[in-house]
């Protein structure tokens, strides 16, 4: 995902859009950009790395064992961290594959940023003692976003180059994966979701299988949080990677679908997971965040488009209405 915090100015987007850019500010000297603190990024991504590791662990001692996830091998995994690193050497596929997937996402906006001559920062990822290890990563947009294709090409870049390496990952992790009956057994700690993707791999690898008896390896569950993440960073609203596209195609469509979207997520938290009140509580706040103008109002070219259709069609794939839960209290 990514973040810019411009000071915000007025603009009539509802105009039709002129083909000549109008009244772009003037770019930034690179000696006024802030320090990029490489030291900030380099030190997250080891705190990551290692959570991950834990996770990585979880998930294999996991696998051996004909079980999803184990929250009480996970707090095993925890304290080996300062107790005995090098018993984590089980997750490092795990790790590899999800921080691999990450660094993908995020080093696609940079690039892009910088293709467009916007100042970013490095990727920062975010540790977290959970059962995946992280809550994913971001940049910060730290000069204005000029135009519509710009907006474009750095919300899309992401998930599309995510997506792009999740999915080899993905297909090696079935590949590697086996049917486990009783994984979804009353005393089960998390059972998973199961995305489109990864119901067509499924079919192909373990004809006539239910998809939620499949024991993902460790990789493969790696793959599954990168689609995860893409999933929800491409939610169409706010400044969210799939807001950042759907605003630089039509920004009339953004703020209808910016009010629309927690109604929708609202009705997914009551009938599927209940997690998703919090991501409509995150997306109506940012609703009421002052979005910064885009200047160059020219609309997206074909092959744009033809891009816009492949990260909508990247979400249908990876979206999950329920994407985990406690079996026990499953219907």
């Amino acid at each position: 995902m990514n973040s810019d915090h411009q000071a915000p100015a007025t603009i009539d987007l509802q105009l039709p859009a002129p083909e000549v850019p109008i009244s772009l500010p003037p770019r930034q000297s690179p000696h006024s950009a802030k320090p990029q603190r490489l030291w900030l990024a380099i030190l997250l991504f080891v705190t990551t790395f290692l959570t991950c590791l834990a996770a990585g662990r979880q998930f294999a001692v996991s696998f051996a064992n004909g079980e999803a996830a184990s929250v009480a091998e996970f707090a095993v995994s925890l304290k080996l961290l300062y107790k005995d690193p090098t018993a984590l050497a089980s997750g490092m596929p795990f790790a590899i594959a999800l921080m691999g997937i990450l660094l993908a996402h995020e080093l696609g906006h940079y690039f892009a940023s910088k293709h467009h001559g916007i100042r970013a920062s490095y990727p920062y990822f975010i540790p977290a003692p959970t059962l995946i290890g992280t809550l994913g990563a971001f940049i910060l947009m730290r000069s204005p976003i000029r135009s519509r294709r710009a907006l474009f090409d750095i919300g899309a870049s992401g998930p599309l180059m995510g997506f792009a390496v999740a999915i080899p990952i993905l297909i090696y992790g079935v590949v590697h994966s086996r049917v486990v009956l009783g994984i979804n057994s009353a005393d089960a700690d998390v059972v998973f979701g199961v995305p489109l993707v990864l119901r067509l791999l499924a079919q192909r690898f373990f004809p006539g299988v239910d998809p939620l008896t499949i024991l993902l390896h460790p990789v493969g569950r790696a793959a599954w949080v990168g689609l995860f993440a893409t999933a929800l960073n491409l939610l169409p609203a706010g400044q969210l990677d799939g807001g950042h596209i759907l605003r630089s195609f039509s920004p009339r469509i953004h703020r209808w679908v910016g009010w629309l979207m927690p109604g929708i997520l609202l009705a997914l938290g009551y009938f599927h997971w209940r997690v998703w009140w919090l991501w409509a509580g995150i997306l109506l706040a940012l609703r009421f965040l002052r979005i910064p103008p885009i200047y160059d109002q020219r609309p997206l070219d074909a092959p744009r488009i033809v891009l816009a259709i492949a990260t909508l069609l990247v979400m249908i794939l990876c979206f999950m209405p329920a994407p985990l839960w406690q079996s026990a209290t499953s219907h």
